[in-house]
């Protein structure tokens, strides 16, 4: 049985089993459990922070529980089939709509006394929003934008764009000139086809790859219109040669990256992998917004939460989960314990506390964060049941377009049609 299969039947069976949250053991203190997935470093990090909301909230006790990634979600399955599952549940990805849809998680509105969203940015928020109710709060959130390296651009001799203004027009004669101009064996741009790109293109043109009610959202215009540009900055040399690409989509490991290596003028990524990448090529490289945000229609960038704080449907004690869930988000305790593990603080006021334990490389996150947390859209959807197989769509779409098997229009129309039937 699959992961997600098995994460249905086991909401499918707390639906069916009539559970409602009630009071808890009346004259004893409340008891919550906690769970989240990671490694011992984060486990430590997590258990300093229950420490000092124990110490806040001397009536509750909280009991941590962690696994690893690839067992978490199981776990949590196999869970909630047998009633069991914690108070306060890490989600992430298409979880929370999934659980939440059925019944799982609680509205977080029925809360509200105990867990304000105010402080939190407006568009990290929504990424714990679906079908119009609040079932998550972001634990941290990155955004995907432009990697750059001075150096190449300083040894090619071209200024770095003005990131408020540039076009993609303008990216594609940039990446250009890098590629003219640096030295031999260095690209101006690595391939930037992924979903997250696709995202940020189609939102610009008031679309995005999917819909509110879990259709494809993307038009066949936008990602011809995507491949013609991918495919002008491989005849230029703008970007690796195929064989290249297709090398590098195999590899996950910021060394292994041209970008990381030190050949790349730009790469897009996620911004909480800079620091990564910093230290891969020993460069001070920077965050940029993607092109074409403030020339398209709308700006297609976004904050994603890192992961989502949900709360148990189920529990019998929801404000005092609701209440862990703001110390964790919003308690300047919680935020030196944790840091930067879970992604930048969506509370400014947090961010701002731990600024003076951040090393180099995590304050040039976080003062990107800042910079375009007013900025991005709200508006991002979430992919529906299937649409994890979008990425591995696309890159066997790309390959054969890198290799001229398929123009553009082919690639476009194959694109849609397999999302729509990997999402049907």
């Amino acid at each position: 049985m699959t992961k997600l299969v098995l994460c249905l039947v086991g909401v499918a069976a707390l639906a069916l089993s009539g559970c409602s949250s009630g009071p808890g053991d009346a004259g004893g203190p409340v008891e919550l459990r906690f769970s989240w997935w990671g490694n011992e470093q984060r486990a430590r990090a997590t258990e300093q922070a229950i420490d000092a909301f124990e110490a806040a909230n001397p009536g509750i006790a909280v009991k941590g529980e962690h696994a690893d990634f690839t067992a978490y979600f199981d776990r949590i399955a196999t869970q909630v089939a047998a009633d069991d599952a914690p108070d306060v549940i890490t989600m992430g990805g298409v979880y929370p709509r999934e659980y939440g849809g059925r019944g799982a998680l609680l509205d977080l509105a029925e809360v509200s006394g105990s867990l304000d969203l105010g402080s939190l940015d407006g568009p990290a928020v929504a990424n714990g929003r679906f079908d119009g109710v609040q079932y998550g709060v972001p634990t941290g959130v990155n955004t995907y934008g432009v990697v750059a390296n001075p150096a190449v651009f300083q040894a090619a001799g071209v200024p770095l764009p003005d990131d408020d203004r540039w076009t993609w027009a303008d990216f594609e004669r940039i990446a250009g000139e890098l590629a003219d101009k640096a030295p031999e064996g260095t690209v101006g741009v690595e391939d930037p086809t992924a979903p997250e790109t696709l995202e940020i293109f189609s939102k610009q043109r008031g679309e995005g790859l999917y819909t509110p009610d879990g259709e494809v959202g993307v038009s066949t215009g936008s990602v011809e219109e995507w491949f013609r540009m991918t495919t002008r900055l491989r005849a230029a040399g703008s970007t690796p040669p195929a064989t290249v690409t297709i090398e590098q989509a195999a590899l996950s490991a910021p060394e292994q990256t041209l970008m990381g290596r030190g050949v790349a003028g730009m790469r897009f990524d996620w911004s909480n992998r800079l620091t990564a990448l910093r230290t891969a090529s020993a460069e001070p490289l920077v965050m940029l917004r993607a092109p074409g945000e403030t020339a398209a229609e709308r700006p297609g960038m976004w904050l994603q939460a890192s992961q989502l704080y949900t709360v148990n449907a189920a529990t019998e004690h929801p404000e005092a989960a609701a209440k862990l869930v703001s110390f964790l988000v919003d308690g300047p305790a919680a935020g030196a314990a944790i840091g930067t593990d879970r992604g930048i603080p969506a509370n400014r006021t947090v961010r701002e506390g731990i600024a003076g334990s951040l090393d180099e490389h995590q304050q040039v996150e976080v003062a990107f964060i800042d910079e375009v947390s007013g900025k991005v859209t709200d508006e991002l959807v979430q992919g529906p049941v299937g649409s994890t197989d979008t990425l591995q769509i696309l890159q066997r779409v790309n390959s054969d377009v890198l290799f001229d098997r398929i123009g553009p229009p082919d690639a476009a129309r194959r694109f849609v049609d397999e999302v729509t039937a990997a999402i049907g």
